[in-house]
């Protein structure tokens, strides 16, 4: 049993720490043994269940307002449970943020109830071949002809790509340079002109591919929010869900933890277990460390966004670059306490490696993180 009494802290209600243990327990259940040997019927299934089981609810708000400790929570403990049950979840609210946000009325109706039953999957295509973290350079275009807007360019490393039943597609409508010319759309996958040119394979398989748009014409009604905002939408998604990679590199982090103390209990050397060796004792002292250090930045940033801070940019950077470096490590250091068997494949230590790879570059990269960090702290000090 993974440590719990971070559920006490003043950060989270009695309704946090029910949903917590509910969480827990069905996710004990349900997650216990999964085939992976295909990844995206796994998927398909993994957001069937969860949203049967209800636990998607939490992904999607007609009122545009998402509890992020709920987020948090969800990521953190389907994370230390199975990586592909996490990221299942995540994308459901990742691919709708948008239109809970700045949807029109009908665009909520049309897929909110959707994602949220698990009857549709959702995508977040954003990145681009030559952008990757600088969406301000997006150079896919969206033109507007009578009532359609017509896309063209390519997207890539899309969560979900070639699986989804909505994209969130970001194009350059050209209302001004840079991060001003940027809008955001809703685009099915059936959309004329859109194709699945590439699936991408990566160290811990998930459902990615490479979208390419030719001349793909969508209605104007597909437009999320207003013309020109594209750049504001995506920062106001990437606020509330940076937070929530954080969470689930953490939970990767607490199944090391747990992993590694159960190995250094039961493996003996001389007739004495591993936990006897100061040196284990020293590694086991820092993962902890780590781990509590990490649960605080996310739950701080978490609690700020739903008490009412506007943006937690510089709180959700810091909790994404210090929970996901810090996770690496504490991994690492479960992979070495294993000994051969922690890079034996198919060992949850093994497992935990690949998966916690990718988080410290997607949503933004950790140096990017850094970036952003240094300036939020140096425009805060120049307003002071």
């Amino acid at each position: 049993m993974s440590d719990q009494s971070f559920l006490s802290w003043p950060f989270f209600d009695e309704a946090h720490r029910n949903y917590a243990q509910r969480l827990d327990e069905w996710a004990t259940r349900a997650l216990a043994e999964v085939d992976h040997g295909d990844t995206d019927a796994l998927c398909r299934a993994l957001v069937g269940a969860l949203g049967d089981a209800g636990w998607l609810e939490a992904t999607a708000s007609e009122d545009g307002i998402l509890d992020v400790r709920t987020l948090c929570l969800s990521r953190e403990i389907l994370a230390r449970h199975g990586g592909l049950a996490d990221f299942s979840f995540a994308m459901q609210g990742l691919g709708t943020g948008a239109i809970s946000l700045f949807g029109t009325e009908a665009q909520k109706a049309e897929w909110l109830p959707k994602t949220r039953k698990g009857e549709a999957i959702s995508a977040f295509a954003l990145t681009e071949p030559q952008s990757g973290s600088d969406v301000a350079n997006s150079t896919m275009t969206a033109v507007l002809e009578g009532d359609e807007y017509v896309l063209n360019g390519e997207k890539t490393w899309i969560s979900n790509g070639g699986i989804a039943d909505v994209y969130t597609v970001f194009a350059r409508t050209g209302e001004g340079p840079g991060a001003k010319g940027l809008s955001a759309f809703i685009v099915p996958p059936d959309a004329p002109g859109l194709d699945v040119t590439e699936r991408l394979e990566t160290i811990a398989p998930h459902p990615l591919a490479r979208l390419k748009f030719t001349d793909c014409r969508i209605p104007k009604t597909a437009l999320i929010g207003v013309s020109g905002a594209g750049f504001k939408i995506a920062m106001s998604v990437l606020d509330v869900f940076r937070s929530t990679v954080a969470a689930a590199a953490l939970g990767f982090a607490r199944r090391a933890l747990d992993e590694a103390l159960t190995r250094v209990s039961e493996r003996k050397i001389g007739g004495t277990s591993l936990f006897e060796m100061q040196m284990v004792q020293g590694h086991i002292a820092e993962m902890a460390m780590d781990i509590d250090a990490a649960a605080l930045l996310i739950y701080r940033a978490a609690w700020a966004k739903d008490s009412g801070a506007p943006r937690i940019t510089r709180e959700a950077a810091m909790a994404k670059l210090f929970a996901t470096d810090q996770a690496q490590k504490v991994i690492d250091k479960a992979v070495q306490l294993f000994g051969g068997d922690g890079v034996k494949s198919g060992e949850t230590v093994e497992l935990l490696y690949r998966e916690i790879r990718a988080l410290r570059i997607y949503e933004g990269a950790s140096d990017v993180q850094k970036i952003i960090i240094a300036r939020q702290t140096m425009t805060q000090f120049q307003e002071e």
